[in-house]
């Protein structure tokens, strides 16, 4: 439920593009399809669902993608207990309640405690309202019904960056480790103060990880 300002530090600093998904795709397979429309050798960035939707497009186009950095994500297809819990947010949603569902249920999990929280929060949530309500129900579709990512990520080669907030409750350093294992060649950096969303957190941090993957070989 983000728009480029997830990106906006990076972006300055590094330039890029910066796509949103769930407009009109809810399977992941499509959305990773739509952006393989881009010409070109890829290096992909992408933070929880960009990086759900990045290891997609390395399986369906591995001699395209030259980098890739998954930043607070998971390779692996949901778990039941998870897809259980999407059934009543989708629900709410169709009712009119997305406000509510990213107050209450979604926001709280996202970030480390610090003295930017609340305006990183009420960033979200305007980035989320911008978004609207069908939105939220693609992308909950589309994460529901994910593949698993480890055999992708696995035979991959080229430069890798693995990033995330140490106090990433959504997507814990664990989820992170396992994505260094299957690719050995990779970078893994855990970014203090930080949680689900350290380009936003700390920024200054995640940019210096970004250029060094950048520019490594």
């Amino acid at each position: 439920m983000c728009d480029a300002r997830l990106f906006g530090p990076q972006i300055a600093e590094l330039g890029g593009l910066s796509h949103s998904f769930g407009s009109d795709e809810d399977k992941v397979e499509d959305m990773a399809s739509r952006l393989l429309q881009t010409p070109g050798q890829l290096a992909l960035v992408g933070l929880s669902m960009g990086g759900i939707i990045a290891m997609e497009m390395l399986r369906q186009a591995p001699d395209r993608v030259e980098r890739i950095a998954l930043l607070d994500t998971n390779p692996l297809a949901e778990k039941p207990d998870i897809q259980a819990r999407r059934a009543p947010q989708m629900q709410a949603v169709r009712e009119g309640r997305l406000v509510a569902v990213m107050r209450d249920e979604m926001k709280p999990n996202y970030l480390s405690d610090g003295p930017q929280k609340q305006g990183i929060l009420d960033l979200c949530m305007d980035m989320a309202l911008n978004a609207g309500d069908q939105v939220f129900l693609n992308q909950s579709i589309a994460l529901r019904d994910r593949p698993d990512q480890t055999e992708t990520l696995r035979h991959f080669k080229g430069p890798a960056l693995v990033l995330c907030g140490r106090d990433d409750t959504l997507c814990p350093i664990g989820r992170h480790e396992l994505m260094h294992d299957l690719m050995p060649q990779s970078t893994l950096e855990i970014i203090d103060g930080a949680g689900h969303l350290p380009t936003l957190e700390q920024p200054t941090q995640t940019t210096k990880a970004l250029r060094r993957w950048l520019e490594s070989t």
